[in-house]
């Protein structure tokens, strides 16, 4: 049961990024669902569940976008990873721990992405950090938070008690 839910976010999440997130972006900023999605699966289900979403997750994207290959599958996999062991290891996860490390985790891998690509120099990437990159953390902490928030009571207990 788990691996067919697995494989139908895979299915869903990857191509609605892609499609309906471009017309719903605010000022050219959109959420990078994959990122929301694999930390909340490392933080609620364990560093194992949340590498290998990664690991499917990055894989699609990179398989459906036009950027470097590889580059989604190794961080969206390491991202679940830390996610995994991060939620492991503190003791209250709240809406507030949830934006507050998804934001530092999409400003590192946004941060990365521009170093890997050095797209125009020094002067770019800092325009490019500050135009793009600070907003679409603020909105995948933001969009992270609030899923979390909502998650938290209903599936969460579900999650514990079935294991």
């Amino acid at each position: 049961m788990k691996v067919a839910l697995y494989g139908a976010f895979l299915l869903a999440l990857v191509p609605m990024q892609a499609t309906i997130l471009h017309d719903l972006s605010l000022g050219g900023v959109r959420p990078d669902l994959v990122l929301v999605s694999v930390c909340l699966i490392g933080f609620i289900r364990g560093e194992l569940e949340g590498f290998l979403a990664g690991l499917l997750l990055g894989f699609a994207q990179d398989l459906l976008s036009a950027g470097d290959f590889w580059f989604n599958l190794a961080t969206k996999s390491g991202i679940g990873l830390l996610a995994g062991l991060a939620g492991r290891q503190v003791a209250h996860v709240t809406a507030v721990v949830m934006l507050v490390g998804l934001f530092v985790v999409s400003c590192c891998s946004g941060l990365l992405f521009l170093l890997v690509t050095q797209y125009g120099g020094l002067a770019a990437m800092g325009s490019a950090a500050r135009s793009v990159l600070l907003p679409q953390a603020v909105f995948d902490a933001l969009l992270g938070a609030v899923v979390y928030w909502v998650l938290e009571e209903r599936v969460r207990d579900r999650w514990v008690l079935a294991e």
